[in-house]
Order: structure tokens, then C-alpha cells, then sequence
């Protein structure tokens, strides 16, 4: 069951407030953070589809939608006050598993199997230790580097996705550079997650 035991945001991010101004207007007040997060949840297998069967125009737009939701659900929360528990420990899970949906459809496919590896790997690390803090009584919370990690995931499979629609050979060596750049923030975020 969702959590509705709101609290107050630590702090917003620089770009709370733009994305309030922007977006958060436009969702009504009977829309939660945590209804936005479980669209992701349930949204992700249909992006899955696109890629694994080579619709990837459709694939692109989607995979850039449900990223997009993962910074509206964090500013909704935060702007207005609705964080809750079960947010703050299954929205980076919807994340993980969406990026890890593309990295295993594409990247596997089109850069290599260690990247791929690897940035499933670190992110279920992430994902097991943020269990093992709740377990014991532990805060779990994104940290910066956990959010600059996920920018970087979507930077990446994004350019990849561009290189895969437009036969644009040229971005591969961008996208994967990018997905390198993330592996090393997602080191730093599992190193330092609930500091």
C-alpha cells in the first residue's frame, strides 16, 4: 500500500522551483508524487517492447517520458510537501528499472556487454544497500551524485537512442563515453549513499 504520511522537504533542488513554475501547474491536486511514480512502474514494460522489437522512435519518445516523470514526481513531492517513505524508497527503484530495461535492450546490443554490466550491476548494489538501511532503521535518500548518475543514464541511452533512429554511427563513441561518466558517478553514489 502507498504511504500518505507527508512531511516536509531537507531542501528543494535548483530546479524545484522552474519545473513548479513550468509543469506543476498542470497536475491537478488529486495527482500524488507517488501516483506519478507507479505510471513509471507500469509504463517501463511498454518501453521495454518498443526497444526489444525495434521501435525505436517510439522507444526514444517514451524512454525520455518516463525519465521526464521521475523529475516531475521529485518536484511535485517536494514542492508540495507530499515526500513520503514509500517515495523516497521506490521512485529511485522505478528509475533504476527503467534505465536498467534500456541498458539491457540497447546497450547490450549496441556498445558492450561490460558497460552493460556494469551499470546494472552498481545500480542493484545501490538498490540492496538502500534495502539493508531500511531494514535497520536507516534514512534512504538520493543523494546529488545518485541524481547527477541518472541525468547521465538518460543523457546516454538518449544519445544512443538518436544514434539508433538516424543511423548516426558518429554518437555511439558520445553515448558510450556519457554511460562511463555514469558508471563513475554511480560508484561515487553507492560509496556514498546516506551520507
Amino acid at each position: 500500500m502507498i504511504d500518505t504520511n507527508y512531511r516536509a522537504p531537507e531542501k528543494l533542488f535548483f530546479y524545484d522551483k522552474y519545473v513548479e513554475k513550468l509543469f506543476l501547474w498542470m497536475i491537478p491536486g488529486s495527482i500524488t508524487p507517488n501516483h506519478i511514480t507507479v505510471f513509471r512502474f507500469l509504463a517501463t514494460p511498454a518501453v521495454a517492447w518498443f526497444m526489444f522489437f525495434d521501435h525505436f522512435t517510439i522507444g526514444l519518445f517514451s524512454f525520455l517520458l518516463l525519465a521526464f516523470t521521475d523529475i516531475l514526481d521529485g518536484s511535485l513531492a517536494r514542492t508540495r510537501k507530499q515526500i513520503t517513505k514509500w517515495g523516497m524508497m521506490y521512485d529511485p527503484l522505478a528509475d533504476k528499472i527503467l534505465i536498467a530495461t534500456a541498458v539491457f535492450i540497447i546497450v547490450l546490443r549496441y556498445i558492450d556487454f561490460w558497460t552493460a554490466i556494469l551499470i546494472i550491476g552498481i545500480d542493484l548494489l545501490i538498490v540492496i544497500v538502500a534495502f539493508a538501511r531500511k531494514e535497520k532503521g536507516g534514512k534512504i535518500q538520493a543523494n546529488i551524485w545518485g541524481k547527477i548518475k541518472m541525468s547521465l543514464q538518460v543523457g546516454g541511452v538518449t544519445i544512443l537512442l538518436l544514434a539508433i533512429v538516424f543511423n548516426l554511427a558518429i554518437l555511439l563513441p558520445f553515448a558510450s563515453n556519457i554511460l562511463y561518466l555514469a558508471i563513475a558517478f554511480a560508484i561515487v553514489s553507492l560509496l556514498t549513499y546516506g551520507i
